[in-house]
């Protein structure tokens, strides 16, 4: 006979889930609403990208993320070389005193003849060259964007820099952008490209690297705490 209160007591329950304490999670941020494109009106520019501005929602949205995030203990925060990241990240510098470092790898993918708002007007415009970048789930469709190889190989590298600039077991927190992450969550799962292209502005998404240099992606698009999420487009 079987004795099931022994059984019951030996038995195996599930755990919740524990990054392993060699890994680095990296807390990945979409940046939150940047300032309206206007046809004919460039965004700022820096290093050929459009450098936008948070708009008021945005910045509402930085502070949900502050909110949020404020009271965890990170070892490390980053952001890319476009101020709608820093914008993004500036509530969360005060709260937590921790200072920040800009990576240039994590900015947005390079949208060649689309850059400065162009890229953001044809989507709403239902333009065939927008439609065909989905189709092909290629950014390079666009005249002088960014190569996928290029964009895969420089997110890695940025990565890699985070998960060897903090202690093992600990997390980091990333601000990027929504290209940048749908790549890094498709590198993570070995997915279709623009399969987590769909981010919404100020979501955050967590990563954990491990030290053989592989990724598991344990959430996307995280947005409860977004009293107004837009996105993802621009």
């Amino acid at each position: 006979m079987i004795d099931k209160s022994t059984t019951e007591t030996s038995g195996f329950e599930q755990h919740r889930y524990a990054p392993p304490a060699d890994s680095v999670e990296v807390v990945l941020v979409r940046h939150g609403a940047s300032e309206a494109a206007l046809p004919g009106v460039s965004f700022p520019m820096i290093d050929g990208q459009g450098d936008p501005a948070l708009s008021e929602v945005g910045k509402s949205q930085a502070r949900s993320v502050a909110a949020e995030l404020g009271d965890a203990d990170f070892s490390g925060l980053f952001v890319s070389t476009l101020r709608r990241t820093q914008e993004t990240a500036a509530p969360l510098v005060e709260r937590t005193g921790l200072d920040v470092r800009v990576l240039p790898d994590l900015r947005e993918v390079f949208l060649g003849e689309l850059e400065g708002g162009g890229y953001r007007i044809k989507v709403a415009e239902g333009d065939p060259l927008v439609v065909e970048v989905a189709r092909q789930e290629r950014w390079d469709v666009i005249p002088g964007a960014e190569l996928p190889e290029g964009f895969q190989g420089r997110l890695r590298a940025a990565i890699e820099e985070i998960a060897a600039a903090v202690p093992a077991g600990t997390t980091a927190v990333a601000f990027a952008h929504g290209a940048t992450i749908g790549q890094l969550c498709a590198m993570a799962t070995s997915s279709r490209p623009f399969a987590f292209i769909h981010a919404d502005n100020g979501s955050i998404s967590r990563l954990v690297v491990h030290p053989d240099g592989t990724w598991l992606l344990r959430s996307f698009n995280e947005a409860r705490h977004l009293d107004t999420p837009t996105g993802p487009v621009g």
